[in-house]
């Protein structure tokens, strides 16, 4: 029995190592994982083909942007994240105020994903997660380069709420249910998220809280929080994600209260129509890149470390919020 014990014991000890490696993300000896891994790489090939030349800068209502609409609906199809209407498209149209001919109609569309939760009861709530996937198009020349890429801007939160829709339909972990939604034409006037934003009103979604990632491709300074959060004060979403994710990942930011990010962003029509706690997230401080709006914003000026430890520190923090048996999430009074 005494020579038995020690094997006993080291075989129970490989047995746990397997077991947390998996659940670390990490593949165990049959080769399976239990929850799907973000890694660097699978970011940097979304960000190297959405940032890409080929899609000419995002602009709403060109051929680029059906491009980047129809990769993510591809990785939408690829990662089981179904469509939420009957396809993937939210369609919609208006006048473009800031063009030299103000009665020209541009044609926009949304791409939006459902997770479907697996609470019978809570599944009937909605987390809204997105960014925008659309960016300005040419911007001023510099070097013969015209083409304003938009991998910060904001190809990074697109990716991020992408990457996110890809969790959790694989690991199907969400009590409540999550719709991914990706907007154009934010750089017209939030035209695309002000569009589905009133479309939810109308059909009565249970919507419980939104978060717009908005800029996260670049690391904040080591003695700031990781990300802040516009409208900070407005509710107590930052604190909620920050006790899930066991340590400040989203602190606040004063300037954003400064410059009016909170209404600035697509955060806002959800904020505005569905009156409940929505809010943008961010990396980019206005200190930590000189590239917005501008056409060196590229795919090799992001930092894909910092991007996939944001997105992976977020994640329990998302679990915790997605999962608590009651709103714990609410607005305070101003």
């Amino acid at each position: 029995m005494k020579k038995i014990l020690p094997i006993l014991i080291f075989a129970l000890l490989i047995a746990c190592s397997v077991k947390q490696k998996a659940a670390d993300g990490e593949k165990g000896k049959d080769g399976t994982s239990s929850v799907p891994e973000i890694t660097q790489q699978d970011i940097k090939i979304s960000m190297e083909y959405l940032a890409s030349d080929e899609l000419a800068g995002r602009a709403t209502g060109t051929e680029g942007i059906e491009k980047a609409a129809v990769f993510i609906e591809n990785y939408f199809k690829k990662n089981n994240i179904k469509s939420y209407y009957e396809t993937y498209r939210d369609d919609f149209e208006f006048k473009n105020s800031r063009s030299s001919n103000p009665e020209e109609v541009i044609k926009g569309f949304n791409i939006i994903g459902v997770v479907e939760g697996n609470d019978p009861k809570l599944k009937n709530e909605f987390i809204i997660l997105g960014g925008h996937y659309d960016h300005i198009g040419f911007g001023k020349e510099v070097n013969g380069d015209k083409i304003a890429n938009g991998a910060n801007d904001d190809a990074s939160g697109t990716i991020a709420a992408m990457e996110f829709g890809k969790y959790f339909a694989k690991s199907k972990t969400n009590k409540r249910s999550i719709l991914i939604t990706l907007y154009s034409a934010e750089e017209m006037g939030l035209r695309g998220s002000g569009h589905l934003a009133e479309r939810l009103k109308a059909e009565g979604l249970n919507a419980y809280t939104m978060i717009n990632f908005e800029m996260i491709g670049v690391p904040r300074a080591s003695d700031k929080s990781m990300a802040y959060m516009s409208g900070y004060e407005r509710s107590n979403f930052a604190e909620t994600l920050n006790k899930y994710a066991d340590e400040e990942v989203v602190g606040f930011f004063p300037k954003a209260k400064e410059f009016n990010l909170f209404m600035r962003s697509d955060n806002f029509p959800f904020f505005k129509e569905l009156n409940m706690p929505a809010h943008a997230i961010s990396t980019f401080d206005f200190t930590n890149f000189d590239y917005y709006h501008h056409v060196d914003d590229e795919a090799d000026k992001m930092d894909y470390g910092h991007m996939a430890s944001f997105i992976n520190k977020m994640i329990p923090a998302l679990e915790g919020m997605m999962n608590a048996p009651t709103k714990e999430v609410a607005l305070k009074d101003e």
